[in-house]
């Protein structure tokens, strides 16, 4: 006798590549596999899910990190419940590709790491989908901004000034991004760039992309940089990359400085002057040898603003600033810090 997930199994086997079954029935399939933890799948108070081998996982709720009883019958069950999420994007997970980059169904980010790689077993991070899209209201009813710098930010997207989103792993960079996106005007043209799709913009004219990871002899890869260059030619108002890991900021910072106006995208950096510091390094690798100090000149020319975001240390989210590019000055970034969250 076939038990239901078998057979779920067994139907899913038949199709190469892309899982080819409705998003309802596939979401039920790689839900199976990972039953050990589908209670925090489907709980929206849980933010995250981290999963260090079969017999450790921890969760974020509400800012906060949590022990769980929860695990996996062994290393083989963890690792087949991540290579059907790489089967159902038409990517890999074995030993020639022990890392993946992909999302769940419900728009969920997952990355995972196989052995040798990582020590103590497969390990997994799941950033979960919110299922609610964000406003700036709620923003503001959360605490992560006051209403005089939501209001700022209102009229800098409306005014088409171009933004970087800064912050720490794990910041919140994503959902202001998110936000953001969400005050462009309805009647401009919106092409998004994603590594894997996060972003949930919520105007009606959007064209969203994704990368391609190569396939098992290597080929086929299609990086942020190649999509950038279509989405140049696809009469774009407004360009959004989720985020800016490498060279397509030197890709980037040239769209900005050629009429491209009200670009925005995120980028790891501890304050407003290293984002910018960043994406000099970022441009830096992308294998064109320009000057630094030209590429200086392309970054504070190219941006507008920086939104600084951080997790405080009682787990929130919060704003912390907002940063106006004034150009150069004998060499140097000139900034004005237009906002910064209030004392308490």
């Amino acid at each position: 006798m076939t038990t239901t997930g078998e057979g779920e199994l067994n139907k899913t086997q038949k199709t190469e590549g892309s899982v080819s079954l409705k998003p309802k029935a596939k979401a039920s399939y790689l839900y199976l596999f990972f039953a050990p933890v589908q209670e925090y799948l489907m709980d929206d108070e849980v933010s995250e899910i981290l999963i260090n081998g079969p017999r450790q996982v921890y969760i974020e709720r509400k800012g906060k990190l949590m022990f769980t009883s929860a695990n996996f019958i062994n290393e083989q069950a963890l690792e087949a419940a991540v290579m059907n999420v790489a089967r159902s994007v038409g990517r890999f997970f074995n030993a020639e590709n022990p890392q993946l980059d992909a999302r769940l169904p419900d728009g969920s980010r997952l990355h995972a790491v196989m052995p040798p790689l990582s020590r103590a077993g497969t390990m997994v991070a799941i950033r979960k989908f919110r299922r609610e899209k964000l406003t700036l209201q709620q923003l503001i009813d959360f605490g992560s901004v006051t209403p005089e710098g939501a209001t700022l930010l209102g009229e800098i997207v409306k005014s088409g000034k171009n933004i970087i989103v800064s912050g720490a792993t794990s910041s919140g960079k994503t959902s202001v991004l998110n936000v953001l996106s969400a005050l462009i005007p309805e009647n401009q043209r919106i092409l998004v760039l994603e590594d894997a799709s996060e972003l949930q913009l919520q105007q009606t004219h959007v064209g969203c992309f994704e990368t391609r990871k190569p396939d098992e002899h290597g080929k086929g890869e299609i990086t942020i940089r190649d999509l950038l260059r279509s989405v140049l030619r696809l009469r774009p108002d407004r360009i959004i990359v989720g985020e800016i890991r490498g060279g397509e900021a030197l890709d980037m910072l040239q769209a900005m400085n050629t009429g491209h106006d009200g670009c925005m995208s995120t980028i790891h950096a501890n304050s407003a002057k290293d984002s910018l510091s960043r994406l000099e390094t970022c441009s830096l690798l992308s294998g064109v040898e320009i000057p630094l100090a030209v590429i200086r000149e392309q970054v504070a020319s190219a941006i507008n603003i920086v939104v600084q975001t951080a997790r405080l240390s009682d787990g929130s989210r919060k704003i912390t600033g907002i940063t106006k590019v004034l150009g150069l000055e004998n060499g140097q970034y000139k900034l004005e810090d237009i906002y910064s969250l209030p004392a308490h």
